[in-house]
């Protein structure tokens, strides 16, 4: 069974950068996609991010795009999440999620097998 453990979070400044790592255990990521969601107090949990097995293809959410880097070392069973030009609208619980998608349009609303227990960022002065 599939494991994924989030560290990374933290108290940032604002335009301040985090990154958000997400790591498996109980089973690989080979063939699964890695997705990045988040959920503010609140608020609805919004997709944030998402990268493929094969061609590594990304998607991400239109707040993030061009701050947000999504990544995977698929040897080290490793996802990440690099956060730059950190906003407080940015704040809240992160969490990770795997499963057999290609991501392409709307992958991110999804029903998502496997998650991790989230990891909370925090975007203030």
């Amino acid at each position: 069974q599939l494991q994924l453990v989030e560290s990374g979070g933290g108290l940032v400044q604002p335009g301040g950068s985090l990154r958000l790592s997400c790591a498996a255990s109980g089973s690989s990521l080979d063939y699964r996609a890695v997705a990045w969601f988040r959920q503010a107090p609140g608020k609805e949990r919004e997709g944030v991010s998402c990268i493929s097995y094969s061609d590594q293809s990304t998607v991400y959410a239109d707040s993030v795009k061009g701050r947000f880097t999504i990544s995977r070392d698929n040897a080290k069973r490793l996802g990440y999440l690099q956060m730059n030009s950190l906003k407080p609208e940015d704040t809240a619980v992160y969490y990770c999620a795997a499963d057999n998608y290609y991501c392409s349009d709307y992958v991110l609303t999804r029903d998502w097998s496997y998650w991790g227990q989230g990891t909370q960022v925090t975007v203030s002065s």
